[in-house]
């Protein structure tokens, strides 16, 4: 049953006219773009550019959005992508060369936008001088209530910044010394190295023989070890306790003391045989008296 429907419902689409099936593409492009969602709005154009391969409106909404996805490569193989949009993405491709010649080129209502664009070229490339001279145009023609005037603003600051430091030159240093010391380190030449001392250099560095000295490597003996002196060490020391031979042979004799001792431990009953064989031996010497 489910499926029958989706057939009903993709007929029912595919029935549609072609500009009405546009005009709701046209419909979720603005709502995506609106809510930000760029990826979907990407996927609802490529919907609309199968319909309508050579749309203005999609082709130019579609470089807008490869743009803000930070999709360059694609963005400059779209057809339609010269001027501005070109050399914006040459721009944040880091080829600001290219990104140059192409403004060169811009005219008309984008010019504006190049303008900003130069003045960030000139910024990121050192040139502050020019870039805050771009920036004082701009912000001159600009609506002070606009948000493009705070951005101006913001960028003016930072170029004229990097520029007063540049300007810092040696003059406001020279303030902290004297005039006769800043004159006389002005006037003096610079130091030369004496003829002498480079034939005496080159000489010493002909004559003296290159030594190497080689690292005398540490003894590996132990402390208080003197070889062919003291023992040898214990071959086994290595082996557990259990497995060496001295431990056998020390469970082998203290097997045989067990048993004399066990030995010494019956004696006192023979020794009760022994009183009685002294009182035979009594009875003996009784005999003889």
């Amino acid at each position: 049953m489910p499926s029958r429907i989706k057939s009903k419902v993709a007929t029912k689409k595919a029935q549609l006219p072609l500009e009405l099936r546009l005009q709701h593409l046209f419909t979720s492009l603005c709502a995506q773009i609106d809510g930000g969602h760029f990826l979907n709005a990407l996927k609802t154009c490529d919907k609309i550019l199968i319909l309508a391969p050579t749309d203005p409106d999609a082709l130019q909404t579609k470089l807008f959005l490869l743009l803000q996805t930070e999709r360059y490569d694609a963005a400059l193989e779209l057809p339609g992508c010269d001027g501005f949009e070109k050399a914006y993405a040459l721009y944040r491709m880091q080829k600001g060369d290219e990104a140059r010649e192409v403004l060169k080129e811009v005219t008309g209502d984008a010019e504006r936008g190049a303008t900003h664009l130069e003045a960030q070229l000139n910024y990121r490339s050192g040139e502050f001088a020019t870039a805050v001279d771009l920036y004082t145009a701009l912000l001159d023609s600009s609506d002070p209530t606009s948000e493009e005037h705070t951005d101006i603003l913001t960028n003016l600051s930072a170029a004229q910044l990097h520029l007063d430091f540049l300007l810092q030159d040696t003059a406001s240093f020279s303030q902290l010394l004297s005039p006769s010391i800043v004159s006389s380190l002005e006037s003096a030449p610079p130091p030369t190295l004496a003829s002498s001392s480079v034939v005496a250099t080159v000489q010493v560095s002909t004559t003296q023989p290159i030594t190497t000295t080689e690292k005398v490597r540490a003894s590996r003996v132990p402390k208080g070890i003197t070889p062919g002196v003291s023992p040898a060490p214990d071959p086994e020391r290595w082996l557990k306790k259990s497995e060496r031979s001295t431990y056998q042979q020390s469970r082998k004799k203290g097997r045989s003391g067990g048993g004399g001792a066990t030995q010494g431990l019956t004696e006192p009953a023979t020794g009760g045989g022994g009183s009685s064989s002294g009182g035979g031996a009594g009875k003996k010497k009784g005999k003889k008296k």
